[in-house]
């Protein structure tokens, strides 16, 4: 903190301090309302809904009727519920309805804070979601809450990874609910819907891939709250939503190449890192999840496959394998990255150690796995729709977000959704004790120390939680407690069917849990009777998190609503934060200091190195999402372009009108490519009169060679027009406008594809510019931007094409098995980052982001603005325009910019 930082808190007060003296006079403008709302019977209150309605109608804002609204929400979840928000929890429903991060403690009851702004939100009729980090949050929190709701009249939906629901009555005199299976729409039609994050980001991209339009489920995105924002929009922001299907690649490949890694050797490494020549064939970097096959490597590689040249076209692909097959032997364990169940690699989220069934390491890594575990090799997917939390998040009109850990990455929500973070005091004061960390030379002896605090305090009937970073570390210490006969529950990846049960019992008398980073579990530990006597619940962190975050969020288990309780986190120097940043070299020079295995060291320098690795981690992972965000940002323009087209070819009633405003971009286009506006005289009318038959297919004995430039066109333009309207002459305009979607709607989607496939390819290469001193970001913007541009001439050129020679029958109608573009096998990814991940385990896009990282700054991306001849081009090289991209930009002028489509 600045010295002015510190001299302006002393007279002004800290920004949590302001944030609470503007929010009081609005709690006590809701305080007032009480009395009069507490008198009201259950009809009067509920018709307050309606009331509210019509305010709203007659030019009255959502911040007119706040104050009442947020006095109706107290008083109904205190008839129904027994619960009673505090005036800290009307400041945290201020700060979600004005769109702002509300960081809440553990405890404090972050469920029920946004009930008051989800209710004010839902009386415009526009819908609000909440979103969860998974389905039996979502969907205990909509069935919890549902009783506030639906005495308010209004619907409550939620969104599973396989079914939707709505809730219901059950017993309305008993304020008892219910789940009601329902269609997916339905869900979203709800005032209010519940779900996670991956499945309305996935259900939007669905949404742009349906083939009628009524098969689409979502509404607007008009507002949002995010629960453990900082878990879905920051750690989770990592790595793209992919919608994927089968390609074509056979899968013998992976079997052959992993048969061969057994037999080699990792090389050796100088000072700077490089392999050693002559010591090995493969190099491993664990910080960055990366493996380099050293040019022994390859050609041992080539002997024991039996090829010649490994780089031959046809031998492509074996060196993309070859890496990925060490990246799953060397930097991929078994219950550590994944576990293997009923014959499948499932994948383990790391930041909270659940399985995610049904999700897979792109870019051939999880084929590689499952070669290397003797699996059955799934087929690869190719992306066929994809966005990232960032521009799904940043649709909404309104957003907000829950957490008890964001201040420390409220830079971030801020440079990215431009969310503020806002801390709301406690109902009452935090009393735990949070002890300085405990540094040992190496597991063992952390491990040794950690069952001896745990046994003393078991024995005194002390409630324990510890926090793991991995499922192995949470089944070695369970071991270790094991030979000392303390009985114990493991909450991790293996064990979440018991989750709710373990949790509930977690705070009782004696009880050990263990939990694979139980931050961010969303349920309260409660303490049970005589807990509060012998200190209240003990939390040990037992490794400390790349991210200080997820470390709070662990201490925040203890200590709840005031009760007492103690944190403690136990350290090693063989952990692998301290291993990946050099902190392992320490044990040497702690031996010579006479320092023995099992003792206590006390280094205030060490403590400080944990800071810093943590810090250096968090900027690392911040820099990846900035990247990410970057090459997305490209995508999300031509998706929005792409998305636009495809809803207006939906349209049956009105997309004919697109027709020729096609054919004008198809004309011009190639005119504009034929010929130089600026010298009439050299247009070639035969190259003209050619394009038209092989595009067209039909030669009404047209005859352009005496015709200016400008009459050429003119005609072009009517006599495709006219080919394209006599076809359709006649025939219902239903018919046509279904004839029209299912052409136009296959061609897109198959260009589209096309185009998909090209920007993943585009992706893997991108990043080794930078060994050419050229920015990969800017040159990924530049050959995205020239490949999505003859993309969609290509797209308009064939749909027109087929359009001018199609024969409709009167009869015709579209069915989805028409609609051969879009695989109908496809599946979901959201690749998951686990601790000390780095992004060269996702995507190729990801990949590219960690090449661009250092290297980079961002170019601008050339929406309407043509900079002047003598101005510096909009591609970033720096060189003038008329040296650079002029030309080629005066060839496609005509094309139009990537905008959507009004």
């Amino acid at each position: 903190m600045s010295l002015f930082t510190k001299i302006f808190e002393l007279v002004f007060g800290t920004k949590q301090q302001r944030d609470v003296k503007k929010l009081l006079p609005l709690v006590e403008k809701i305080n007032e309302f009480e009395p009069a709302i507490s008198a009201l019977n259950n009809d009067e209150l509920r018709n307050k809904t309606r009331e509210f309605k019509e305010l709203l109608a007659g030019g009255k804002t959502l911040d007119d009727i706040l104050p009442e609204a947020f006095a109706v929400v107290r008083e109904v979840s205190q008839r129904t519920l027994k619960m009673r928000h505090f005036d800290v929890q009307m400041m945290g429903g201020v700060v979600l309805h004005r769109g702002v991060i509300s960081e809440m403690k553990t405890g404090e009851g972050k469920t029920l804070v946004a009930t008051l702004a989800i209710y004010l939100n839902a009386l415009s009729g526009l819908g609000v979601h909440l979103v969860t980090v998974n389905d039996y949050l979502a969907k205990r929190d909509a069935q919890w809450m549902a009783p506030i709701y639906r005495f308010l009249e209004l619907t409550v939906g939620i969104i599973n990874h396989e079914k939707s629901y709505r809730v219901e009555w059950e017993d309305v005199t008993q304020y008892k609910m219910m789940t009601v299976e329902c269609t997916r729409k339905q869900a979203y039609e709800c005032d209010i819907t519940y779900g996670t994050n991956n499945e309305f980001g996935f259900d939007y991209l669905r949404d742009n891939m349906v083939f009628q339009p009524q098969q689409k489920v979502q509404r607007k995105h008009n507002y949002a709250i995010v629960d453990e924002v900082d878990s879905i929009l920051i750690d989770e922001a990592r790595t793209p939503l992919i919608i994927s299907g089968p390609s074509d690649e056979a899968t013998d490949l992976y079997y052959k190449v992993d048969k061969i890694v057994p037999r080699l050797t990792e090389a050796e490494i100088n000072e700077k890192k490089e392999p050693i020549e002559g010591t090995g064939d493969y190099v491993v970097d664990e910080k960055d999840k990366t493996v380099v096959v050293t040019e022994m490597g390859l050609q041992k590689a080539e002997k024991l496959l039996g090829i010649t040249d490994i780089f031959s076209p046809k031998n492509s692909k074996l060196v993309h394998h070859l890496n990925q097959a060490v990246r799953a032997h060397k930097l991929y364990q078994n219950d550590v990255e994944y576990v293997v169940e009923n014959g499948e690699v499932v994948i383990v989220d790391e930041f909270t150690g659940r399985k995610m069934p049904g999700r897979r390491w792109s870019d051939g890594l999880h084929q590689a796995i499952e070669a290397k575990e003797r699996l059955e090799i799934k087929r690869e997917f190719q992306t066929l729709a994809t966005i990232t939390f960032q521009n799904y998040f940043r649709m909404y009109t309104k957003l907000a977000g829950m957490t008890g850990t964001a201040e420390t990455e409220a830079t971030e929500f801020y440079s990215i959704y431009k969310l503020d973070v806002s801390v709301i005091p406690t109902n009452v004061n935090v009393t735990r004790l949070d002890g300085a960390d405990k540094i040992y030379i190496n597991e063992k002896a952390k491990f040794n120390a950690i069952v001896r605090d745990i046994e003393e305090r078991h024995k005194k009937g002390q409630p324990i939680l510890v926090g793991t970073v991995s499922v192995e570390k949470s089944e070695k210490l369970s071991m270790f407690l094991k030979r000392k006969n303390i009985r114990h529950n493991i909450l991790n990846a293996k064990y979440h069917e018991r989750e709710a049960d373990i949790i509930k019992d977690a705070g009782l008398p004696g009880a050990v849990t263990i939990a694979t980073n139980m931050a961010g579990r969303g349920t309260d530990i409660k303490l049970g009777a005589g807990v509060v006597e012998v200190g209240g619940l003990t939390v040990i962190g037992s490794e400390r998190h790349e991210a200080r975050r997820i470390d709070n969020q662990l201490r925040g288990r203890s200590g709840r609503q005031g009760d007492p309780g103690e944190s403690q986190f136990y350290v090693s120097l063989e952990d692998d934060l301290m291993r990946l940043f050099g902190m392992d070299r320490q044990i040497g020079l702690m031996t010579r200091f006479g320092f023995s295995e099992e003792e206590e060291i006390q280094s205030k320098m060490i403590s400080r190195a944990i800071e810093r690795a943590q810090k250096r981690v968090e900027n690392r992972n911040f820099e990846i999402r900035k990247n990410l965000l970057e090459y997305d940002n490209v995508m999300n323009e031509q998706r929005t372009y792409i998305y636009g087209i495809r809803d207006r070819i939906l349209d049956i009633h009105n997309n004919l009108g697109i027709i020729d405003e096609i054919i004008d971009d198809v004309v011009e286009s190639f005119v504009s490519t034929a010929s130089n506006p600026n010298h009439p005289d050299t247009w070639d009318m035969d190259e003209l009169g050619r394009w038209f038959r092989v595009n067209f297919y039909h030669d009404p004995n047209l005859n352009l060679s005496d015709m200016t430039g400008d009459e050429a066109r003119e005609m072009l333009h009517k006599t495709i027009k006219g080919m394209t309207w006599e076809r359709l002459e006649g025939i219902p305009d239903n018919i046509r406008a279904e004839g029209f979607k299912y052409v136009m709607l296959n061609t897109l989607d198959t260009k589209w594809k096309e185009h998909l496939r090209n920007i993943d390819a585009l992706q893997e290469g991108i990043g080794l510019t930078g060994y050419a001193q050229k920015n990969p970001i800017v040159e990924y913007k530049v050959e995205s931007s020239h490949m999505f541009l003859e993309m969609r001439e290509r797209f308009k050129n064939e749909g027109m094409s087929l359009m001018s020679r199609l024969q409709i029958q009167s009869n015709f109608e579209t069915k989805e098995d028409d609609f051969e573009a879009i695989p109908t096998r496809t599946q979901t990814v959201h690749s998951e980052y686990g601790q000390f991940d780095s992004v060269s385990s996702g995507s190729a896009s990801q990949q590219n982001a960690a090449a661009a990282m250092g290297h980079s700054k961002p170019a601008p991306v050339r929406k309407t603005e043509k900079p002047g001849r003598n101005e510096p081009c909009w591609c970033g090289s720096g060189k003038k325009y008329k040296h650079c991209h002029m030309d080629e930009d005066l060839r496609k002028e005509r094309v139009g910019r990537v905008a959507p489509p009004q």
